[in-house]
């Protein structure tokens, strides 16, 4: 049964990235996303790591595939016109995957596994503590600047997606916080005499 829950969640992980990847309805994209994460949620599950599993639903299926559904139907993206930008900057960013390729290959090249490796496949989480506790341990014990830099890396992430998406619509009154500061009151309002019986 674990062998063919494991075909299961893999084929539909895979099947759901794919399909966020092709599909030309962004809304779509958003629900194929849904379907990946839920079943990444169950490989984590077969692995016994109950609690990542309940964080990938909880937070990724529950704020931000949600979150991405609501922008995504909610607002008047012009999708078309961003293609047509993202077309721009195609070389530059075939570049870029061309060196992180390189440096995948080069990083596999010299890849070595660790002497205890088979033991902690088979032992993944010790004995005598909670799954939990042994992640607290890593991420924030062993692995705890290259965590904080995965975070800053995603903060990096975060403002570059802010600023290729932000567009300044013309037609939109905005708020100028300093002009209504340094308004003068003899010239912000103005009194007229109305006389009895004549209309404004």
């Amino acid at each position: 049964m674990s062998v063919f829950a494991f075909y299961l969640f893999a084929i539909s992980a895979i099947t759901g990235g794919l399909f966020t990847v092709i599909s030309r309805q962004p809304v779509h994209s958003v629900l194929w996303l849904i379907l990946a994460f839920i079943s990444s949620a169950g490989l984590f599950v077969l692995l016994g790591a109950e609690f990542v599993a309940m964080l990938l639903v909880i937070v990724y299926v529950g704020a931000v595939a949600v979150l991405f559904l609501f922008v995504v139907m909610m607002l008047d993206v012009d999708f078309a016109e961003l293609k047509a930008e993202m077309a721009r900057y195609m070389p530059l960013a075939l570049l870029i995957g061309l060196v992180i390729l390189m440096q995948f290959v080069i990083a596999f090249g010299s890849w070595e596994s660790a002497q205890d490796v088979a033991a902690n496949i088979t032992q993944p989480v010790p004995v005598d503590r909670h799954n939990t506790e042994a992640l607290g341990l890593i991420i924030y014990d062993q692995y705890f600047l290259l965590f904080q830099l995965a975070g800053l890396i995603l903060l990096v992430a975060m403002i570059g997606a802010i600023v290729l998406t932000l567009r300044h619509r013309q037609d939109v009154k905005r708020q100028d916080v300093l002009a209504q500061m340094y308004r003068d009151p003899a010239t912000a309002m103005e009194l007229k005499d109305i006389k009895p019986g004549q209309g404004l």
